[in-house]
Order: C-alpha cells, then structure tokens, then sequence
C-alpha cells in the first residue's frame, strides 16, 4: 500500500514537471513568432523609407539640375548668340533677331514614340512621322524635332503634356524688308550663320569666331551699316520686278553707284526670294527647286556678254591713247570681212562717221576700227586697268570672275570692242563705267559708307582727265540724240549707253534672244551717280522692241524720276555749262 502511494505522487510529480515544460515552450514560440514578424516590418518600413528617398532624390535633382527636361521654358539671353543688327544709310533696320524655341526629346525618357509622334502631327504641319519615330527610338540623350517653332506650336505643344520632350531658347533672323534687299543682305541656317551676302561677309570678318569662342553671348554688337538706302532698294527692285513681268523676260535687275565713293547705293537682281524663309518645301515634302534659283544674283554673281555697253571703253581706249579724238572720221561704208566672219552695223548709216556718230549709232564696223588702231595688246591691257577682266574686290561674297578668250587674236579684239568675247559682271562694268566719266579714277565698289576722303585714298587713276571729259561728253550726245533718248529724264540730264547682244545660250548664240543693258551718268555736266539696268531675254518691250533702247533704257528712266530727288539731285531745267556746249557740238 505504502509503495503504490508512493509510484502515484511520483508520476504525479513527473507529469506537473511536464505541463511546465511544455507551457514555457509554448510561450517561446509565440514570442519567437513576435520577433520575426516585427523584424519583416521594420525591414519593409524601412524598405518602403528608401525608395521614396531614392524617388524624392530624383526628383530633387530633376527640380533642381535640370530644369531644361520640363516642358517648361527658361529663356537666358546669356545662353544664345546673338548677331549683330544691320541697317541701311538711314539707320532703317534691314536685319535683327528675335526670340524663338526649339522644340526637342530625350529618347531615354520616351515611354510610347509612337504616341508622341501622334500627338506632336496635330500640332505640327508636315511632321516627318518616320524620322521622327527613329530618332525618339534612338535611345540617345537628346534630338532636335523642329527647330524655331511659332508662339502658338509652343503653347499648343505644352497642352498636349508630353514627358521626355522639350523647348530651348535659340534666336532666328528676322529681315523686315522681306525680299526687298535680298541679294545685298543674303541669309543666315538655321543655326543663325550667314550663308550669302552680307551675312556672310559679316561672319567671315570675326563673327563667326567670336561666337565660336562664347564671346557674342554676352555682349550687344554694334549694329552694321550698309551704304544702300532702302527707300532707293525698294524703288530699283519694284522696277526690276514689273519689267521683268511686262517684258516676259526671265530676270531683270539694276545697280546704283556713288561715282565719287564707289557705294552701292540700291542693287536688286529677279527672281529673287525672301530671306525670312529662304528654302520653301513643295506639298509632297521635296525642296522647291524654282524658288531656290532666286538665290542667283546676276548683277555681282553671274557675268554677262555686255554688248554695245563695252563701246564706250573701245572708244575711251582710242581716246586716251591718242589714236583718235572727237573730230576724228573713221569709215563705216562697208562690212568688215575677217576670220570667216563678217562685223557689220544693226543700222548702218553706210558711210564715213565721226566718233560722236559712231557711239550715237553704235556701229560695230567704226568701234572695230578704233580697236585696230589700238592693237591687240593694247585693248587686253586697258581692260585690265579698268578692272573689266579680272575679279571684283568687294565685300559682297560669291562675286563671278570675267571670262576672256585664252589666246587673243585679231578677230577676239575686233569682237570684244563691241562686247562680244568677253564676259563681265553688270557691277562691274558698272564701275568701270563709273570711272570713265568721275574723272578717270576707279574706286572698288563698297557696300558699307564711304566718304570721298576715304575713296581718294583707294581710287586709282585709269584714264586722264581730258578722256573723262570727252566720255562725259559722248555719254551726253547719246543721251541727247542717240539710243539714251529713252532713258532720259527732264532736268536730270542723263547720258548713256546701250547694250543689246545676243544671249549665249549652251556654248552658242541665240539668233532670238537678247541679253539687254543700259548704262546711264547723271547729271551728266557733274555725274553723280551711274546706273546700270540688265533685262535677261525679253520676249517684247516698248512699242514691241526688243532691243535696250526699248527695255533696259525705259527701266532706267524710271529708277532715276523716281530716285533723283532722293539721291539729292536737284533738277535743273534749261542746259548749263558743259552740257550746253555738248549740244552745240
């Protein structure tokens, strides 16, 4: 009895020893489980705490870096290079810049292409969907997409809310004169760089350099002033235009020289194009060609067969080399037979001619006879010295070089005295021109002021003053009796010469076509200034001529009744002085 009392309290004791063990146990578990699970949390906490660290981190630094990645814009005039203004005589503005964007993506941020490229076609005109596509799939930190948008694209661009794109500040060229002066100005890519005319020329004297190096940033240049006076520009291009327009030609053009200076007071030479939008892009996308040839400048940029023109050097030639004088009779009776070739008059007179009939009726056979009694080398050497066969010195860039034969031979000088064989810019033979009757002395031309001072300093003298005098005297005959009847204006005395030849077209001469020019002086007792018109095969013209007296000539009797008063010629009525002996000759 005692035993088995004593193996119950002892399995009693185990079995109290045993539901202990297993409650602590129990409670370890649960507390180990506590444990773990607080531990998970406060990793996920602080997890969760370093990915929106990192994210405001980034946006931080997209904030506060880059301000350029919105689709805001942050215009800084520091940041963009700015040219220099450029204004006539007068001070009117010709050229300026003003403020644009740029519209541009970065491809790593690009989310959809193809639904950028969607939204940004209802905005922009012409949106190249495919090459837009590629470079928004580049993957590339940055492209341009359109480059100068308008105030309205911006706006409209920003509405649309498109990630990964962009604007920048740039600066576009503006020309309020439109195509008014757009051979003298030329234009400037995209990236605000001259490419033609006066922008050029600009670049080309240390702009382009300057910028290079960051220094046009900062800094307001001083404006440029050219020599042209718009007021003038506007009325020599309006002219050119019309004539072009009535006489079914295709180009026109005319030039006004300061005979004293050398400034170009107008020059304007159609077609032409407008600077502000230099290329133009036809319906299906492609570059339109037709309006591209606008670019072609045919007073300083293309060289011409100047016809009758060129006589008055043959005879200035004779002159100053004292084969001839005004009273000197040389005989035009017959056609000259040489080479296989026959020189012979457009209206003969068939008979012996002084010097004053031979420029009054432009007779091939009497300007050939001066030429002969010059020689051949004599005639190449005086071309030389009025700057007729070589390259013009001007600021204007892409000026043409004179074409002359390899080999000068007897029919070559026969032919080139009355501007056949040799080929010359109209600027150029503008101001040979003008040295014939300033007194013999030839002054580059300038396309930026120059005072009389200045000009003397550079001018060369050419021909003797006594040559000069009896130029001025035969302009003023021609003026007065010849084929410059029609270029004359009522108390502004102008003198001149025409030049109707034959249009070389593809190597050979077109019996049906003409390539016309007049020369002009006024007023002739004191020239102040030349002017040279061009008409490029006319298919008519005054009373149905074809010639320059019935084109070109009526071209510049309306440049200068319209320019004269502005030029700051007085008319005077009732001849005077020299011009008074030149019609009692």
């Amino acid at each position: 009895m005692i035993g088995f009392v004593v193996r119950l309290k002892t399995r009693a004791h185990f079995s109290v020893q045993g539901n202990t063990s297993f409650g602590r146990n129990a409670r370890g578990a649960c507390e180990q489980r506590r444990r773990s699970s607080r531990q998970r949390l406060t990793m996920l906490i602080v997890g969760l705490s370093v990915i929106y660290l990192i994210i405001g981190a980034r946006l931080v630094h997209y904030g506060a870096s880059e301000p350029e990645d919105t689709a805001s814009i942050h215009f800084n005039g520091n940041a963009v290079a700015t040219r220099p203004d450029i204004i006539d005589r007068n001070g009117a503005l010709l050229a300026t810049d003003v403020n644009t964007v740029s519209l541009y993506a970065e491809p790593r941020r690009i989310v959809d292409a193809d639904e950028v490229v969607e939204k940004l076609a209802t905005v922009l005109p012409n949106l190249d969907w495919s090459d837009t596509h590629k470079k928004l799939r580049s993957g590339s930190g940055f492209q341009w997409l359109r480059r100068q948008l308008t105030p309205r694209q911006q706006s409209e661009i920003l509405a649309l809310g498109i990630p990964g794109i962009g604007f920048r500040p740039e600066k576009r060229r503006f020309y309020p004169g439109a195509a008014g002066a757009s051979h003298i100005l030329g234009h400037v890519n995209i990236d605000n760089l001259g490419l033609a005319g006066m922008e050029r020329y600009i670049d080309q004297q240390g702009y382009a350099d300057l910028r290079a190096t960051g220094l046009t940033n900062d800094t307001r240049l001083e404006p440029v002033r050219l020599s042209i006076d718009m007021r003038v520009q506007h009325i020599v291009r309006e002219v050119s235009a019309r004539a072009m327009a009535e006489y079914q030609a295709e180009a026109a053009g005319a030039v006004i020289l300061d005979v004293e200076t050398g400034e170009v007071i107008a020059m304007a030479s159609v077609p032409d194009y407008d600077p502000n939008q230099p290329s133009r892009r036809l319906p299906d996308g492609s570059v339109d060609k037709e309006y591209e040839k606008g670019w072609f400048n045919r007073i300083s940029g293309a060289t011409f067969e100047m016809g009758s023109t060129f006589k008055s050097f043959t005879l200035a030639m004779g002159l100053d080399a004292g084969k001839i004088t005004l009273d000197t009779i040389v005989d035009a009776s017959r056609p000259i037979r040489m080479g296989g070739f026959t020189i012979k008059d457009f209206k003969g007179k068939n008979r012996p001619l002084s010097i004053p009939e031979v420029f009054q009726y432009s007779s091939n056979i009497g300007t050939a006879a001066v030429a002969d009694r010059v020689g051949i080398d004599g005639h190449r050497e005086f071309l030389t010295r009025l700057g007729l066969l070589s390259k013009l010195e001007t600021e204007m860039p892409g000026v043409a070089t004179p074409t002359q034969p390899k080999t000068w031979k007897k029919i070559n000088s026969v032919t080139i005295s009355f501007g056949h064989g040799v080929a010359t810019t109209p600027l150029q033979t503008a101001v040979a021109a003008a040295a014939l009757i300033n007194g013999g002395n030839l002054i580059n031309p300038t396309f930026l002021p120059r005072s009389k001072t200045q000009a003397a300093e550079i001018s060369r003298a050419v021909i003797k003053d006594e040559t000069s005098a009896d130029m001025r005297f035969l302009y003023n005959w021609n003026g007065v009796k010849g084929s410059g009847r029609g270029a004359q204006v009522e108390g502004f005395h102008v003198g001149g010469k025409t030049g109707t030849a034959d249009k070389v077209v593809d190597g050979r001469y077109a019996s049906d076509l003409n390539f016309n020019a007049f020369v002009a002086g006024f007023p002739m007792d004191k020239p102040r200034y030349v002017v040279l018109t061009i008409i490029d095969a006319p298919k008519t013209g005054l009373h149905g001529g074809r010639t320059a007296a019935s084109t070109a000539a009526p071209m510049t009797k309306e440049i200068i009744a319209r320019t004269g008063a502005l030029l700051g010629v007085s008319p005077r009525f009732g001849m005077q002085g020299e011009t008074l002996h030149l019609v009692n000759y």
